[in-house]
């Protein structure tokens, strides 16, 4: 059989399968195994525990349970509370000082948790029933929390970056490096609209609250800067050369849990072994899915389906940007459905020599596919942040919360536009700190 056609089935039965109902992983290798069984026989199945199982064998994966440890120790605390009270604290008598705490906050707890629900949860149940009383609409509280949510799998450390630098061989160094330009960049265009919004609305004049006193401001910091200390410490580490990714994630993630015991008095087993068991249970979840990527991968490359979509892709006549376009289109599919890290490891092996034949950068590259799986954070029919956020404020409609997320929709979108007219935003940090990629 032709390999296009036969890269057409198999996208065919993936969907189909994984649109049944069963999980990522599983639905996985019951494509892989089915096509690798009919077209190499019974004796293929044979190497499936060695791929399964060789597919995890990388020290880098070490920091993906490590990185959520931190996450989780973080997001069982008052944290989160901590931080917006902080920097609502801070920046009150600023113009929009709520909302920009809000956002600012989600932008914070995100990179240091690096996980959607767990910043919508922590920064929702303080912000979005304080912008509502002050008279924000619905919409902008609503929407600016759900895509403050998303900026963790941008902002480092990121565990959807380690994800990919591991399935594309990239440096997880560079990626780190990659995400923070262009994550904060998001912030300011998320920042942007919902002031705008709000003018718009005719409710300027919530834009401004009460003020406190230097105390008040000053007395609430010693909860926030030792995690932020943590999260500074742990990017020093890998970028001055003094440990690797694995590494600097093991120490941070034991310094977490016990300035979490520390400052939070978090000294139950109770509630340390939640943090372990979430964290476990969420380790497990993304080992499982890079192990049934790795069959799939295979899978792929012995039937020259990869190889047979990239040299097709090469003969096209082309402008590599029409190709880019369809490529995003389809990122942004995907990410409708399927949580990031699953797009990615079914992706990448298939685009990467796609768009290394195109002459695009891997690093600006991931840095466009991980805003694309931020945009199906919020965008239905999965659409996570939406029902974290309508778990929160249910009196807040699920029709006005994608209305009010819409719009940050089309930041994310303008930031793709800006990355694709101007790389550098993701590129010149990188080469700035660890020289030219060769």
């Amino acid at each position: 059989m032709d390999p296009l056609i036969l890269g057409a089935l198999v996208a065919i039965c993936t969907i189909a399968v994984l649109f049944s109902g069963v999980s990522v992983a599983l639905g996985l290798l019951i494509v892989s195994g089915g096509f690798l069984v009919m077209f190499d026989g019974m004796r293929s199945l044979e190497l499936m525990p060695e791929l399964f199982f060789g597919s995890l064998n990388s020290f880098a994966l070490l920091s993906i349970p490590m990185f959520i440890i931190m996450g989780a120790s973080i997001a069982s605390t008052r944290a989160g509370a901590d931080l917006y009270e902080a920097l609502e604290r801070w920046l009150t008598r600023i113009p929009g000082g709520l909302v920009i705490s809000n956002l600012g906050a989600c932008a914070l707890f995100a990179a240091m948790s690096g996980s959607s629900p767990a910043t919508c949860a922590a920064i929702g149940k303080m912000g979005i029933p304080e912008m509502r009383k002050r008279g924000y609409p619905d919409g902008v509280a609503a929407g600016s929390i759900a895509a403050g949510g998303t900026l963790g799998i941008l902002i480092p450390p990121s565990v959807t970056m380690i994800v990919y630098g591991i399935a594309t061989e990239t440096s997880i160094g560079r990626l780190f490096l990659a995400g923070v330009i262009p994550g904060l960049l998001l912030v300011v265009l998320f920042m942007a609209w919902s002031l705008f919004s709000t003018w718009k609305s005719g409710n300027a004049q919530v834009l401004t609250a009460g003020s406190y006193s230097w105390r008040q401001k000053f007395e609430i910091l010693p909860r926030v800067l030792p995690f932020l200390i943590i999260i500074l410490g742990v990017l020093y580490a890998m970028y001055g050369g003094i440990a690797t990714p694995s590494e600097t994630a093991a120490v941070g993630a034991l310094l977490c849990i016990v300035i979490a015991m520390v400052i939070y008095k978090l000294w139950s087993p109770s509630g340390l072994w939640v943090i372990l068991r979430d964290s476990t249970r969420e380790s497990v979840m993304i080992l499982f899915i890079i192990a049934a990527a790795g069959v799939f991968s295979y899978m792929l490359s012995s039937l020259f389906i990869t190889q047979s979509i990239a040299e097709w892709i090469g003969t096209l006549d082309v402008n590599r940007w029409v190709l880019m376009g369809a490529i995003n289109l389809f990122l942004l599919v995907a990410g409708f459905f399927l949580p990031p890290v699953a797009v990615i490891l079914m992706a990448a092996p298939i685009l990467m020599p796609i768009i290394t034949i195109a002459g695009f950068d891997p690093i600006w590259f991931a840095v466009v596919l991980t805003i694309n799986m931020e945009i199906g954070l919020i965008s239905p029919p999965v659409g996570l942040n939406l029902y974290v956020i309508n778990g929160i404020a249910p009196d807040i409609s699920l029709k006005t919360i994608l209305y009010g997320s819409l719009p940050f929709v089309g930041c994310m979108v303008l930031a793709i536009i800006l990355l694709c007219i101007f790389p550098d935003l993701a590129t010149w940090l990188p080469d700035a700190v660890m020289g030219d990629a060769v």
